[in-house]
């Protein structure tokens, strides 16, 4: 055992000997005389406990020996706000301010519960006196971030993280905090331009590059965002997260088997992870590979039985293996865990409707329209189930609601141009195929996928060459 570590040991040891000794005093209403250091090591082990009754009972005890002792006080403040008492603590703290108006946990701990309490402005004037008072100034500055972030206050969050970052390039938290900041305020070019400068002074920090990529990932500049990751990969060489991302823009680049082969180096690295395992299965499927796209999606599972993506998945394959009464019970398990997930509802009811399930199919489609009016696709496919039950009216219904949504797309108005013509309305039909030629020539076949009849019909054809360019 090396002497660090050793000491770790000894150290451990006598803690838990001191604690021993005090909760025997407690119990038997004994009283020993202790060393400050001691009682400050005892309360705080019962706070690393989340143990506000014993650290409580552990202060009292300390103040009654040591009255004038500030940190005391100060822990007492601390341990009262832990268990919501804020009025007290604070009172507490003044009494504190009055001895030592300079202290800067003071202000630390007043601006915590200031925090707590939903008083921005309050916890913000106090992180700067204690920032006055203190030199980790770095902590206090980014303690100040995160309430800005709290108040929605990014920008003031970026300035005082670049602040962090200055007194302090290798705080892992302040970078990846700035990253995030960024993200919010969706600027991918400053976050660019931010951290390409840190670079050049501090090239050998793997979170910055990480974090460089990430904001590569979100421009879209994938081959910008994996040389970004080859260099966190390259100071760190088990940086599972870098393999992830990674692994990302190999997608993005529709690398899928190069893709593949990262995300497995990321399984080296870390915990097997059921998200990586869901992405090693879309690539397969993306692959056509449905067999290995399966054995991921199934691997997911069994990590987390609720990752919806992957149940999903492993439907959307059933399905195309002409197994859709098996995917349908998985797509169902996705939609009972994300049931505000419009996509999730449109593929259940596609689902439905290929096993001529046409109620439960109108259920999920009409879920589809509540939680997104905004897809385009789902008027369509609402229609097609109307109509393939011979309901023309109600899809002429849906595709007119359809249009109200969306009256710049042309394939509902090809679509009811041709429902109108199937129950001999045709002079309405015209009306709604000059518009949909007006919008998109080019998409005029979906008048034939719909009704194949009418390309014997020489008006309309003549009707369609009129339009063309």
């Amino acid at each position: 055992m090396g002497n660090e570590e050793s000491g770790d040991y000894k150290g451990a040891k006598r803690l838990l000997m001191l604690v021993g000794r005090f909760e025997e005093m407690i119990a038997n209403g004994n009283k020993y005389y202790w060393e400050t250091d001691e009682l400050e090591d005892i309360i705080d082990y019962f706070f690393d406990k989340n143990n506000s009754k014993k650290a409580l009972q552990a202060i009292d005890f300390s103040i009654n020996q040591y009255p004038f002792t500030t940190l005391f006080h100060l822990r007492k403040a601390q341990a009262l706000s832990a268990i919501g008492q804020s009025q007290r603590a604070l009172e507490i703290l003044s009494y504190v301010e009055s001895i030592e108006p300079s202290n800067p946990e003071l202000f630390m701990t007043k601006g915590s519960i200031y925090s707590q309490m939903g008083l921005s402005d309050q916890a913000i004037e106090n992180f700067k006196k204690a920032a006055e008072n203190s030199d980790d100034i770095d902590e206090i500055y980014l303690a100040m971030s995160f309430e800005f972030q709290s108040a929605g206050k990014i920008d003031d969050a970026i300035y005082y993280l670049k602040k962090v970052l200055e007194i302090n390039p290798d705080s892992e938290i302040g970078i990846y905090e700035l990253a995030f900041c960024y993200e919010v305020n969706n600027q991918h070019e400053e976050a660019i331009k931010y951290y390409t400068e840190f670079l050049e002074k501090y090239p050998y920090t793997p979170t910055a590059w990480f974090n460089l990529g990430v904001a590569y990932n979100r421009l879209k500049r994938w081959d910008d965002a994996i040389n970004a990751y080859d260099f966190a990969i390259a100071i760190e060489e088990e940086f599972a997260s870098a393999y992830f991302n990674k692994a990302n823009a190999l997608v993005g680049l529709e690398r899928i088997e190069d893709a593949i082969e990262v995300y497995k180096e990321t399984l080296k690295f870390e915990t097997p992870d059921a998200v990586t395992y869901y992405y090693i299965g879309e690539c397969y499927e993306k692959l056509d590979e449905y067999d290995k796209a399966l054995t991921f999606y199934h691997k997911a599972i069994s990590v987390n039985p609720n990752l919806a993506d992957a149940l999903l998945g492993i439907g959307i394959i059933l399905d195309a293996k002409e197994r859709t009464q098996e995917g349908l019970h998985y797509v169902k398990k996705a939609v009972d865990l994300d049931k505000e997930n419009s996509e999730y509802w449109c593929i259940y009811g596609e689902m439905q409707k290929d096993m001529k399930f046409y109620e439960d199919a109108e259920i999920s489609f009409k879920k589809v329209i509540e939680l997104d009016s905004d897809n385009a696709d789902i008027w369509l496919d609402y229609a097609d189930l109307l109509f393939e039950q011979e309901n023309k009216n109600g899809s002429l219904e849906i595709l007119a609601e359809g249009i109200k949504h969306h009256p710049q797309n042309a394939e509902l108005h090809y679509r009811i141009s041709a429902c109108l013509m199937s129950i001999g309305q045709k002079q309405e039909a015209l009306s709604f195929l000059h518009s949909a030629l007006k919008l998109n020539y080019e998409l005029h076949e979906e008048l034939f996928d719909y009704l194949p009849d009418l390309k014997q019909n020489t008006s309309i054809i003549d009707l369609i060459e009129s339009y063309k360019k």
